[in-house]
């Protein structure tokens, strides 16, 4: 066996006992009995539906959060464009980059006190609270007059911002509680309605706002139809048992995190390559209405970023079985570096449509990828939780400064390469912190067969 392919086999254990331990100490009630290889593999699978209708309809109600949430936010490329064109143009493309900034950036923050909250019971709080917060400030939005700002930036910033970070932890997590043997493959297919939402709602939106309907009643055509998507989650969303009695202790998981120099690494990688991520989701569609390659086509750029996007997040659950997961990683985040680079020289339709299907697969991987490796560099699984919100923590930071410097470096007369050498750049650096946590890994690895 090479050291590559025992590596991978180590990488898959890993994953299994972050199953295990899931099942144990976030899905189960406390029990007084011992744990025992025999309970494991025999009763405690015999709990778990591995499906029927509440499990199912749970799963599709996952689906349609992440087509509404998560899916909306990563399509701002569609309002990128149309605020700096047509509604805000009072404002740079760097000032109108913050609100999908910001919706970023609270997206991932959320996600920490949504974790904790779902911890506690708060499940079905946090679902219809968060769904009415989405519906309201989408409505909201459709208010806002043109060059105010701040309207947009309070209801497509802040508040659809904070409404996909509460939801997405607990409409994840909730299908642990139906699914053990599965639950991998029922979390790829609810995430990947944030892919499908990223296809159908840029198509939506790019016809109505700048069709005959106009900004304001095609927000609200975009809102009704997510709303009515949430409302349909919200009845078929069902927990099946009670909040878990266990508790990590933040604050001595986070100061062991901050004596792991492969954890810090990893976390610096992913902050700075995050920089460069959205640059392509934010630009790209702008990109290809300046240099007047028609509507048609500009509306769909994105579209088939996103749809690539999805291709490369399900072969990545092939490619891990014959890869190094932190490989996978370190390629796909140097490929989306290149690429970016690459943006300098695309001026014509099919350069465009190459750079999509190309980035958008290799962006694909490195979001179905980032995880495993985050349960990679945690030796006490029970830590996993803190160490996934200080990663999540160092991602926000990076989504919310990226999209905005790469305004300001475009300038009023949109100077393209610019954004590309500095996001390209970024990216690589990005990928450079990968490698040595590579390293560190690797080293660590040797050192425990000496011993």
């Amino acid at each position: 066996m090479s050291n590559d392919e025992g590596e991978g086999i180590q990488v898959i254990h890993s994953e299994k006992a972050l199953l295990n331990r899931g099942d144990k100490t976030a899905s189960e009630p406390a029990s007084s009995e011992p744990s025992t290889e025999q309970s494991e593999s025999g009763t405690q699978l015999q709990d778990f539906p591995e499906g029927g209708w509440s499990g199912w309809a749970t799963a599709i109600g996952a689906f349609l959060v992440q087509f509404s949430t998560y899916g909306y936010s990563i399509s701002f490329g569609v309002y990128q464009d149309f605020y700096a064109q047509t509604y805000i143009t009072n404002e740079t493309a760097s000032t109108i980059a913050w609100i999908g900034s910001t919706n970023a950036f609270l997206f991932e923050i959320c996600g920490l006190v949504a974790g904790r909250l779902y911890d506690r019971g708060y499940f079905y709080h946090l679902l219809y609270g968060a769904s009415l917060l989405q519906a309201f400030s989408l409505f909201m939005l459709s208010l806002a007059r043109p060059d105010n700002y701040y309207q947009v930036f309070l209801t497509q910033g802040i508040g659809s911002g904070c409404a996909a970070g509460l939801l997405y932890v607990p409409s994840m997590a909730v299908l642990s509680h139906y699914f053990n043997k599965r639950r991998e493959q029922l979390m790829t297919f609810a995430s990947s309605g944030a892919y499908l939402g990223a296809v159908v709602h840029p198509i939506m939106l790019n016809n109505t706002i700048n069709g005959q309907l106009g900004f304001a009643n095609g927000v609200r055509a975009s809102a009704g139809f997510v709303s009515g998507l949430l409302l349909i989650a919200c009845l078929l969303m069902r927990t099946r048992l009670p909040p878990s009695d266990f508790r990590t202790n933040f604050l001595a998981a986070a100061e062991k995190c901050g004596k792991d120099s492969a954890f810090i690494f990893g976390c610096l990688g992913l902050c700075i390559f995050v920089v460069a991520f959205y640059y392509p989701l934010f630009y790209l569609q702008l990109d290809a209405v300046r240099h007047d390659l028609g509507d048609t086509f500009s509306f769909y750029s994105l579209v088939i970023m996103n749809t690539a996007s999805f291709v490369g997040q399900l072969s990545s659950t092939v490619l891990v079985v014959y890869f190094h997961v932190p490989t996978m990683l370190i390629m796909a985040t140097f490929c989306c570096s290149v690429i970016i680079l690459g943006m300098i020289g695309v001026h014509t339709v099919a350069g465009f449509v190459v750079f999509g299907v190309l980035y958008g697969y290799f962006a694909g991987i490195f979001l179905a990828l980032w995880t495993p490796v985050m349960a990679l560099l945690t030796p006490d699984l029970s830590e996993l939780g803190v160490r996934m919100g200080i990663a999540c923590a160092a991602m926000a930071i990076g989504g919310l400064v990226g999209p905005p410097i790469s305004g300001a470096l475009l300038t009023p007369a949109y100077v393209w390469w610019r954004g590309a050498v500095f996001n390209g750049i970024a990216g690589a650096i990005g990928c450079t912190m990968f490698i040595v946590m590579q390293r560190i890994l690797i080293r660590r690895s040797k050192a425990k067969a000496k011993n």
